[in-house]
């Protein structure tokens, strides 16, 4: 894909992304991971809920 830029612009652009706090190496995503998260964030919520209905009623 060709850049719309100016070649002025993306050697900008260029210098401003291989700066050092640019180059940050990132952990791969882990979908099991976030889908635990999320059932455990469910149930938890639910719990939660049941727990305060019995204070209440």
């Amino acid at each position: 894909m060709t850049s719309r830029l100016s070649p002025d612009d993306q050697q900008k652009v260029d210098q401003y992304l291989s700066a050092p706090q640019h180059q940050v190496e990132r952990q791969p995503f882990h979908v099991w991971r976030l889908l635990v998260v999320v059932v455990a964030v469910t149930i938890g919520l639910g719990l939660l809920s049941r727990f305060l209905s019995r204070l209440v009623l």
